[in-house]
């Protein structure tokens, strides 16, 4: 792929706005390709990690959550941010296991997406589980969630409705029609050999 120089900006300087408990917002001023200068305001983001987890029969994981910018409870795959220094696949072992209780035989890094491009620097890795043996959940302090199942054609139907408008359950659904239909290809393995690889 090209260096694209005529789209790129050169970054002068950044200003810290906020550092919060969870936020890291900045400001950068950059250096447009016409020699002008302008500034980007975005949230710097850790990581984070989505897992679409099959269930025997068929059907798959999915959470309802209360989500508070959006005043609205949510049906979600189960997700969450990278801890500092954590690897993808150890996260999202310990995001499924602590929010739905599951744990899996076998895992399959699917891809990366990119929710918020605007004015984040998030990715999200996405992982399939799969071998899935049911446990006790390990939910954070102040964590409320209802764990659901749905068959891919319930979840597609959600998306199509707009009962589900979360950008990364979405692509999740996208991924898991592909795979399904074998259209998209997954490299499983089982959980000590993909923690080694992780």
């Amino acid at each position: 792929m090209a260096s694209d120089p005529h789209l790129r900006e050169e970054l002068l300087a950044r200003t810290e706005l906020l550092k919060g408990h969870f936020l890291h917002v900045v400001r950068d001023t950059v250096r447009l390709p016409d020699g002008a200068e302008a500034t980007r305001e975005f949230v710097l983001h850790p990581g984070a990690v989505m897992v679409i987890a099959l269930l025997d029969d068929g059907q798959v994981v999915l959470e309802r959550q209360y989500r508070h910018p959006m005043q609205s409870v949510m049906i979600e795959f189960p997700a969450g941010k990278l801890d500092h220094g954590e690897a993808s696949l150890s996260c999202a072992q310990r995001e499924l296991l602590e929010e739905t209780g599951y744990q899996a035989r076998e895992w399959a890094w699917a891809g990366r997406l990119a929710p918020t491009i605007a004015y984040s620097d998030e990715l999200i890795d996405i992982w399939f589980a799969r071998g899935l043996r049911l446990g006790e959940r390990r939910l954070d302090t102040g964590e409320f969630l209802d764990v659901i199942t749905a068959t891919p054609q319930q979840l597609q139907a959600w998306c199509r409705t707009g009962e589900v408008i979360d950008c990364k359950t979405l692509v999740g659904a996208l991924w898991l029609q592909n795979v399904l239909r074998g259209e998209w290809d997954l490299d499983w393995q089982d959980t000590a050999s993909a923690s080694a690889a992780g």
